[in-house]
């Protein structure tokens, strides 16, 4: 299949963002500031989507039903017929964009599956409720389906989760999880200095969620709204967060955050993908071995020993730099990393 945005859609965005009404200026510590979304804005139009568009085309790419709902992927094999196949799970505000600047290096070492999380992107809107568990039992069957009974799974922020409840749900057939994202909350009896710092933060951020996780568990549905009919207003929103949330020393390009936002509007999915956190549960844990690579810049950083109070964890890095999107951010480190883990 290929990826084929009416061009229509095209011109329609193009007429809402010209006609967007600004509001006021207001203190940086309002939030994203005008003079930043205006900037992305500027950069949105002068985007080139039908290029982004054919990046994404010289990929193979299958879209096929799952529990009743559509679920595109990538599927790129390696050259080495003997690789292990790897599953890597985005997360949110992010798409499967997050993994393009990697795919190259990775696809040297391993058969790679890249699926959009129903109700984000070319996956499409949802119909039904798509939890982290139930998304780990759909990339279950997506494997299966594609002839993999060994493989590896890897994730950041919610492809953390899902790469996690992955491995609880398919032990027998998860050799090992990577994650760039991995809260560790617990007591700080024992911990060094350095990781009571660690467990300060992860506790400050338990304490004081991110207004967009409390609106999005409580009414998701009401932001749709707005986020839908406003390409504007999902810019600000998500530009926010990789703005904020990446290492100031590596911040995500503009035409990488603009490619994953153009994914959340052209396919519709800014209310669906919203979804997720109303619809799923706490985190699971299994013993599959795992690895972990901590980026300075995330919005929290784990802790080893509380790390392996719940897991199996075997192998552990420490990023000079890199925040909370690191195949973004970091395409080297991240993929060198996730090499060496399943080359153990």
């Amino acid at each position: 299949m290929r990826i084929t945005v009416p061009q229509s859609e095209l011109d329609d965005l193009t007429d809402r963002l010209s006609r967007t009404r600004w509001p006021d200026a207001a203190p940086a510590d309002y939030g994203i500031t005008l003079d930043r979304v205006r900037a992305l804005a500027g950069h949105w139009l002068n985007f080139d989507w039908r290029a982004h568009e054919a990046e994404l085309n010289a990929l193979p790419q299958q879209i096929t039903e799952i529990n009743g709902d559509r679920v595109h992927f990538f599927h790129v094999r390696s050259a080495d017929p003997h690789a292990l196949p790897l599953i890597l799970t985005h997360g949110w505000p992010g798409s499967t964009v997050e993994f393009l600047d990697v795919i190259g290096p990775l696809s040297e070492h391993f058969h790679l599956v890249l699926p959009a999380i129903p109700g984000f992107g070319p996956s499409g809107p949802t119909t039904r409720p798509w939890g982290v568990r139930r998304v780990a039992e759909a990339w279950a069957e997506l494997m299966s389906r594609l002839g993999y009974p060994r493989y590896g799974a890897q994730g950041g922020d919610w492809g953390s989760g899902v790469s996690r409840a992955l491995a609880a749900v398919a032990p027998e057939n998860v050799v090992g999880v990577h994650l760039n994202y991995l809260p560790t909350p617990g007591s700080p009896d024992g911990l060094g200095p350095a990781d009571q710092e660690r467990l300060a933060k992860t506790m400050r951020l338990a304490a004081n969620r991110h207004p967009h996780q409390i609106l999005f568990a409580a009414t998701p549905q009401t932001p749709a709204y707005a986020l839908n009919d406003s390409p504007a207003g999902l810019l600000a929103f998500l530009g926010e967060k990789f703005d904020d949330w990446a290492d100031p020393a590596t911040p995500v390009p503009d035409d990488r955050i603009v490619a994953n936002v153009a994914h959340h509007w052209l396919f519709r999915t800014a209310g669906s993908a919203a979804r997720i956190v109303k619809e799923s549960g706490p985190p699971e844990g299994s013993r599959v071995p795992l690895g972990v690579a901590v980026l300075p810049g995330d919005i929290v950083q784990s802790i080893r020993p509380l790390a392996e109070q719940r897991e199996n964890v075997v192998h552990w890095t420490e990023f000079p730099r890199g925040g909370h999107f690191a195949a973004l951010e970091v395409p080297d480190l991240f993929a060198a990393d996730v090499t060496a883990f399943f080359g153990r």
